[in-house]
């Protein structure tokens, strides 16, 4: 699934992408499931030292009542992502030539993709406007429900949901 934007790639945008999965397709391929793992970049807005990722991230941990585990890829490495490289380089191929002159053209020739193995992708439109620069306080940290991993603390930790 591809969830494109129309105004910033910050890490609230990045939740929202989950979440959108979530609601429409892993909450019903996935109806009994009590944690989700995430393998993220080690940068940008999904990047293992960015505060607002994880402060946005234990707010869909509560929301959905499910922990989520997160793997970052060390810096630099994000190339070994395998799913964004299956599906980029069709979607790349799929819209090569075509004047991208709208939104609902891209989400459309995004949508229209399918890999040599058969994998669909899905694209949706997100209107939301996504202010940058949001800070996220000491105190605001401090109550996540973080569960630091062994290997590699810093790149690797599940948020668990907090009790309502």
């Amino acid at each position: 699934m591809v969830n494109v934007g129309i105004s910033h790639e910050t890490a609230e945008f990045a939740v929202e992408s989950i979440r959108r999965w979530w609601k429409q397709f892993g909450s019903h391929q996935y109806p009994n499931t009590k944690r989700m793992l995430i393998c993220a970049d080690g940068g940008g807005s999904n990047g293992s030292r960015n505060r607002a990722w994880k402060f946005y991230l234990q707010l869909l941990s509560d929301e959905i009542s499910l922990s989520i585990a997160v793997c970052h890829y060390p810096p630099g490495t994000s190339k070994w992502n395998k799913i964004e490289h299956r599906m980029f380089s069709f979607i790349s191929m799929n819209w090569r030539g075509q004047p991208l002159v709208n939104l609902e053209t891209v989400v459309n020739m995004i949508s229209a993709t399918t890999t040599k193995s058969g994998l669909r992708i899905k694209a949706f439109l997100d209107t939301k406007y996504y202010k940058t620069g949001i800070k996220i306080s000491d105190e605001q940290m401090q109550a996540l429900n973080l569960d630091p991993h062994n290997l590699y603390p810093q790149w690797n930790y599940t948020i668990v949901p907090r009790e309502k």
